[in-house]
């Protein structure tokens, strides 16, 4: 074996982090398929190497007979008592061969086995790296876009961002930084297959743990995220200290941590609002800004009716029903919002009645002041442009 092998492996274990031994069986390896190239005959053979010295001995695993019938496979009882004094009949025993022929075709063959084995272990070393990064927030180039998708460098390993996971409202183009969050990690037959994600409520949730301390070192908890990517998120957060504001703490201020969360999700609106175990007092805040004059709620089937002044009944809604959408999707209940005229039209009686077996609470109007909203919840929009459902 070439003297200088030591020192290239010593090299390869210390630039490629790749275990001695891993390199070594790559190594027998390449030797034992290039010494099945120097035999003109099927036969079994098995290559062994010194871990010191990385010198290599060829063996043919052969059946000892009395007869011989089969010469590649076989060898005669007498010759076999020649390399071991205790073989029998019916042992199997390994004959030190030379393989004929092994020069540069060989040696190239197992140069490029050695290669390969060699980047077998390091796509190993990058799926077990990014696995463990699983739900986490990465940062990389975009490389090259292909059918939709994004393939993008993050450091040793290349990531896809699919066209499913991409906002609508983003853009990109070859060499821009891309920050997303980290849905799967799978083996795939080309190394690590990682998938990136720009749509994700837990996105959000890492850019938010990024930007305020408090919720990194788990001060505030974020207890629901409803997004609507490209389009709005409202995020429910609460204090674990009560002298800690948790809407207070994520908007930051004069805005500063939430606008730099709205910045990364190109312009995407993002409500702060209070988290309560209350559903009535979370389905106020949720839908702040709108006044409220009347929630019932339907336990059995997790409804909730909401009445508001009829011409707030847009404000409610939102665009679409998207405010109504997202508020209903982060508290978990129903949410059915009418207008007072509506509510006592249909009904036949004022709006605050309601039928046997279903609570009511009524909501009254809290004084305002700057920057806290009619319902005594302190303003969640937070954004420029934000402001307007």
């Amino acid at each position: 074996m070439d003297a200088n092998l030591k020192v290239i492996l010593q090299q390869l274990e210390a630039e490629k982090n790749i275990d001695r031994a891993t390199l070594i069986e790559a190594i027998r390896s390449a030797i034992e398929t290039s010494a099945r190239k120097g035999f003109v005959h099927p036969a079994n053979v098995t290559v062994e190497v010194d871990p010191q010295t990385l010198g290599f001995k060829v063996f043919e695993i052969r059946e000892v007979v009395d007869k011989i019938t089969d010469p590649p496979l076989q060898i005669g009882l007498a010759a076999a008592l020649e390399l071991n004094a205790n073989v029998v009949i019916g042992n199997r025993l390994k004959v030190p061969v030379e393989p004929k022929d092994f020069g540069r075709i060989a040696a190239q063959t197992a140069k490029q086995v050695i290669i390969q084995r060699i980047k077998d272990a390091e796509r190993e070393n990058v799926f077990i790296e990014f696995k463990q990064r699983r739900g986490e927030l990465i940062t990389g180039i975009v490389k090259r876009m292909s059918h939709g998708n994004i393939f993008v460098s993050i450091g040793r390993a290349e990531a896809i961002l699919p066209y499913r996971e991409q906002s609508p409202r983003e853009n990109y183009k070859t060499g821009d930084r891309i920050r997303a969050y980290v849905t799967e990690v799978e083996k795939g037959a080309r190394g690590a297959a990682i998938v990136l994600s720009r749509t994700s409520a837990e996105l959000v949730r890492a850019l938010f743990e990024l930007e305020v301390p408090e919720i990194y070192d788990g001060t505030i908890l974020i207890k629901g995220i409803a997004r609507e990517p490209g389009s709005r998120t409202k995020v429910a957060v609460q204090s674990k200290d009560h002298n800690v504001d948790a809407v207070g703490a994520c908007v930051g201020m004069k805005g500063s941590r939430v606008r730099a969360v709205v910045e990364e999700l190109a312009g995407e609106k993002i409500d702060i609002v209070r988290w309560s175990d209350n559903p009535v007092e979370l389905c106020t805040n949720a839908l702040n800004p709108a006044d409220i004059l009347n929630i019932t709620v339907d336990e059995e089937n997790r409804g909730i009716l909401v009445i508001v002044p009829h011409d707030q009944l847009s404000l409610a809604i939102g665009k679409r029903g998207q405010n109504a959408r997202l508020a209903s999707k982060l508290i978990g209940w129903n949410i059915d919002i009418r207008s007072d005229q509506e509510g006592a039209v249909e009904s036949g009686v004022p709006a605050a009645e309601t039928e046997e077996g279903v609570d009511e609470f009524d909501v009254p109007a809290a004084e305002t002041e700057e920057g806290v909203g009619e319902s005594g919840v302190p303003a969640a929009k937070t954004e420029e442009g934000a402001e307007e459902s």
